[in-house]
């Protein structure tokens, strides 16, 4: 489905609402991607819209510092450097932690069935280096378990912190490809399993420190370029 026919099919949901979750999900699976502009006009004729639930978008994408504007009215990904990475690195590792042990208290048999399901999909991307199908489904699978935490303000935190790194994730992996991804999934299904706090505590710790230490490892080859 294109942007535009995604746009036409969300009949009942205002256009200015269409368009920021559209381009917010283009953010997060690497539909933009760092060091690349875009113009609001370019992005309107993208979707089929007027300027104006375009710039509303970016307005609020801004504030969750998912975009940047220029003064040539054109939006990019803004540049993240090492001690912004490691901040994120640490709020996530905070949040996620906690999230995954609320839902630890509420996961019911169907729920883990369920995550095994995503993390099945997870293997066939890295099998068949679907960057984009890995990431899709790796949002799958963290946010499917963080729903059940019933909390919504915490996950409304880590939304906002992953549509800053999703970016890059995407360039990275776009770079390396999925070969030597290792799926920490497995780690949490048996911890779920369980009911082993401990074990998907340290599970998401070492699921989020893969992720940001490939960020982290990128940006610091491109420094030193």
């Amino acid at each position: 489905m294109t942007l535009q026919s995604a746009v036409a099919a969300d009949a009942g949901i205002p256009v200015h609402e269409q368009v920021y979750r559209q381009l917010r999900e283009r953010i997060l699976f690497g539909g933009f991607l760092p060091g690349k502009a875009v113009t609001l006009r370019g992005l309107a004729d993208e979707l089929g819209v007027s300027a104006m639930p375009v710039r509303e978008a970016v307005r609020r994408l801004i504030a969750e510092n998912a975009l940047e504007l220029h003064g040539n009215r054109r939006v990019s990904i803004p540049d993240v450097s090492q001690e912004i990475v490691d901040e994120i690195w640490s709020a996530r590792r905070l949040l996620e932690v906690e999230l995954a042990s609320k839902a630890l208290l509420h996961l019911g048999d169907d729920d883990i069935k369920a995550l095994q399901d995503i993390d099945d999909q997870i293997d066939l991307a890295l099998e068949t280096g679907d960057v984009e199908g890995y990431m899709r489904g790796n949002y799958e699978f963290h946010f499917y378990l963080y729903s059940k935490s019933r909390s919504e303000v915490l996950i409304k935190l880590v939304k906002n912190l992953w549509v800053q790194f999703g970016p890059f994730m995407r360039l990275v992996y776009g770079r390396s490809g999925t070969a030597n991804l290792e799926d920490q999934h497995k780690q949490a299904l048996e911890a779920l399993k369980a009911r082993d706090q401990k074990a998907l505590q340290t599970a998401l710790e070492e699921d989020i420190a893969q992720g940001m230490g490939f960020i982290r490892e990128s940006l610091s080859l491109s420094e030193k370029a």
